[in-house]
């Protein structure tokens, strides 16, 4: 094993019985031949499981809709990504040439997938009970630090049900400006609402993100407006 991927399990805290495993996981598609999208696919399958039974643990009072939100916050892609960041994944990703000149070891969705698909090895490697303390290892401090105040519905839900429950129109997203390479686009995002004047901006690395700031900014003017009284 390279000095390089002996430094990435030292980082992961797992060092590989079988190596092949190691390597296929960090192999993107776009590399050709075997790669880690079937490991990928036993890795989502694993941390979303470990993160429920450990929230089902942790908050022994807390709702299901409670519980789902908190694990999707969790194992979403972005949460992944900066597992994958924190681990330095990104240097030891074997990607295809066109990949890796557009910047393809810091793209949010290659580093989430990876993160995935070394789960799923880890699981082939040693077994449940070792993957489950890796993950659990990774995931300490956003485990420890998260609360029931964080299942609280994202923005664009929240104004949702704010129009609905006035019976007014539902809100028209619309992206006005993409920005910057493929790997590091930033979007901007108008929000129009029938209640309000003008149009809220939100900007963000992706349409989702953008689309929630605008929704947050829409909510901040409609919550402060004299005719709310919720």
């Amino acid at each position: 094993m390279s000095n390089s991927l002996n430094a990435f399990c030292r980082r992961i805290g797992h060092t590989f019985g079988d190596e092949t495993l190691l390597e296929l996981a960090l192999t993107h598609r776009s590399f050709g031949g075997r790669n880690n999208e079937r490991l990928e696919f036993l890795g989502d399958s694993i941390v979303n499981f470990v993160i429920a039974e450990a929230l089902f643990q942790r908050f022994p009072q807390a709702r299901e809709g409670q519980l789902s939100r908190l694990r999707a916050r969790l194992v979403k892609g972005q949460t992944l990504a900066e597992l994958a960041r924190e681990m330095e994944f990104g240097e030891c990703l074997r990607l295809g040439s066109g990949e890796m000149k557009s910047g393809g070891h810091r793209r949010e969705s290659i580093l989430a997938d990876a993160v995935e698909a070394i789960i799923g090895a880890i699981y082939l490697d040693a077994g449940m009970d070792v993957v489950r303390d890796r993950v659990l290892n990774w995931y300490a401090n956003r485990l420890e630090n998260i609360s029931l105040q964080d299942t609280q519905k994202d923005p664009k839900t929240r104004l949702q049900e704010f129009l609905q429950s006035r019976q007014a129109a539902l809100p028209r997203y619309e992206v006005v400006c993409v920005k910057g390479e493929a790997h590091a686009q930033t979007f901007t995002v108008e929000c129009y609402i029938d209640l309000l004047a003008e149009h809220t901006t939100g900007k963000g690395p992706s349409r989702r993100h953008a689309e929630q700031q605008a929704a947050e900014e829409a909510l901040s003017y409609l919550e402060k407006s004299p005719g709310d009284k919720s």
